[in-house]
Parts: C-alpha cells; sequence; structure tokens
C-alpha cells in the first residue's frame, strides 16, 4: 500500500513539511509545542483496482494536512455561524478548496460532494469532508480530521482519514485492506473479534444525539450491557474500531462526507456498517460500525422492546 508514518519534532522554526505531495506547510503551533510530520511514502500495489484513486486520495489528504494545519490553533481564525446553527471557519473554506483544485485538475470528469462548497454529479463522486470535528479545530482541541472518500455508483470503495494535528492517517480501498501509520511504517489493520457484548466496548458518541433521536432509552440499555462505554466523538472512535480497540461506534445527523471515508476503512478491517436500523446507507442520516460479530447482537440490543424481554 501506499502509506505513512509520523515523526514528531520541536516546532521552533513553526514549519513543518509533509513529504508525499512535496508540499510544504507553515504550522503556526507555538514553539514549545510539537508538531507532525507526516507522511512517508510507500508503495501501492498495483494489483489494487483503486490504486490510481487511493494514491491520488492520500495526495489530496497531503493537501488537505498541510492547509488546515497551518491555520490550527490560530489567534485569527475566522469563525462564522451556518444557517444550521454549526460553525464554519476560513480553514474549512480553504482546506475543501484545496482538495477541489486538485481534483478538478486531476479527475475533472468525476464529482464532487463537499460539506462546504455543494456537489456535483458523477457516477464516480470524490465526498470530502474537509475538517471534521470543525467545533474541537476551532476551540484547538487536536481531535479532528480530513475524510476524503471516492464512491462509485453510491458506494464507497476508497477511503482516507487523516488526524494531522495527531501525526495519524488511516486509509483502504476494497480489496486492498485497511491500513495505519506507524513509527515503522505502514500497518495492516483489523477489527477486534470480541464476541461477547458484556466484553464489548462502545462509543456512543454524544448523549444529546441519541435524546434528540429519541433513543435515549436504548443508549442507557447499551450502557448497562457492554465492558465499557465512552464518547470519543468524531471521527477518531471509527478508527479505533478499525484497529481493534472498540466493537461499537453509533451516531445521528450524519451526512454523507461524515461517513463516506469511514466505511471502506471499517469494512477492510472485519468490520461492518450500517445505519441505526441495519441498513447499509450512507444517507440514512445514522451510523452504526461494530466489528461484524457483534453486529446483529448490537441491533437486537438497540432495538429491543418490553415485550422482548
Amino acid at each position: 500500500m501506499r502509506g505513512f508514518s509520523a515523526a514528531f519534532v520541536p516546532c521552533g522554526n513553526e514549519e513543518s513539511h509533509y513529504q508525499g505531495s512535496g508540499l510544504k506547510g507553515k504550522s503556526r503551533a507555538r514553539s514549545t509545542e510539537k508538531c507532525p510530520i507526516v507522511l512517508c511514502v510507500v508503495t501501492v500495489p498495483q494489483h489494487s483496482p483503486f490504486a490510481a484513486d487511493l494514491e491520488l486520495a492520500l495526495r489530496l489528504a497531503d493537501a488537505a494536512d498541510a492547509v488546515a494545519m497551518s491555520r490550527f490553533d490560530s489567534p485569527d481564525l475566522d469563525v462564522r455561524a451556518k444557517p444550521d446553527a454549526t460553525f464554519v471557519t476560513d480553514a474549512d473554506l480553504a482546506t475543501e478548496r484545496a482538495i477541489r483544485d486538485l481534483l478538478e485538475a486531476e479527475r475533472p470528469e468525476d464529482g464532487i460532494l463537499g460539506e462546504e462548497f455543494g456537489s456535483s454529479e458523477g457516477r464516480r463522486q470524490w465526498i470530502i469532508d474537509p475538517i471534521d470535528g470543525t467545533h474541537n479545530y476551532l476551540r484547538g482541541i487536536p481531535m479532528w480530521g480530513v475524510l476524503i472518500a471516492l464512491a462509485i455508483d453510491g458506494v464507497p470503495q476508497v477511503g482516507v482519514v487523516s488526524q494531522p494535528a495527531l501525526g495519524r492517517r488511516w486509509w483502504a480501498a476494497t480489496g486492498a485492506g485497511a491500513w495505519t501509520n506507524a513509527p515503522s511504517g505502514p500497518r495492516r489493520i483489523r477489527v477486534s473479534d470480541e464476541a461477547a457484548l458484556d466484553r464489548a466496548s462502545a462509543s456512543f458518541q454524544s448523549i444529546q444525539q441519541w435524546d434528540e433521536a429519541g433513543h435515549l432509552d436504548a443508549l442507557v440499555r447499551l450502557s448497562r450491557t457492554v465492558w465499557r462505554d465512552r464518547g470519543y466523538g468524531d471521527v477518531w472512535p471509527y478508527m479505533l474500531l478499525s484497529e481493534g480497540r472498540l466493537e461499537f461506534v453509533a451516531e445521528f445527523d450524519v451526512k454523507e462526507y461524515d461517513i463516506a471515508a469511514v466505511v471502506p476503512i471499517v469494512t477492510e478491517a472485519g468490520g461492518r456498517m450500517t445505519d441505526y436500523d441495519g441498513i447499509a446507507s450512507i444517507s440514512s442520516r445514522s451510523s452504526l460500525a461494530t466489528n461484524g460479530v457483534l453486529h446483529e447482537d448490537f441491533l437486537r440490543l438497540l432495538h429491543e422492546t418490553e415485550t422482548d424481554r
């Protein structure tokens, strides 16, 4: 696979070099902080039908990481409220524009669906969230990520999740496995084989989400059943699940660009991803990811009624 490893160095000169696409990004992190030198490139196997697309997706992530990191924790970050009461920053807009510019140059016939600039249709459509976790980003919390997916006929086939503030990245393409960066180089990842609910670890993302979706009782039932529950939030718990560290992640009010990049990574790692009702869809406004072994058990638990007990 073409992948990435990360190292951490002091940011005394306030410059970090993003290797892989040749891009150089200016980091505004304080000199006492550390920033990742992300991305040492290795090879994508050419037998994968999505090899060229994955290579491009990784270069898109290089470009996006450089832009997003250049504005992260900046005192003059421009923050505005959107009509849906969420926030957008100048970094969101600039990061998505950097991705779109590359796509328009290298895949002009492909469609694009992005959070900030709308969509253009196509059998092949790139689905991008320039900064997933904007509310963390604007508060200087490093738990945010760049999400890039390629869907063909509506099915995500390539996914890249990059968290440059943590020096982490995950990627997958259908039939090519799921991977992450490690100090020793790219490492293939796999979900856990845990088969008991009472030994499972779950991320519920947000109590408010479950409450507003009318599933608070199901969340309480979940928390009383599993070994451990936490609200890690945003994209990171899906990656923890793909690495075998969690067995369950679910959330509500998600758009296609929130989860498209996650789907190939979870499934290529051996997991299963559906909506809350068990339907394989990225447009249902809910998501449920598991290690696969426990998927049906979790669905039964969540949809259990008083008469089922």
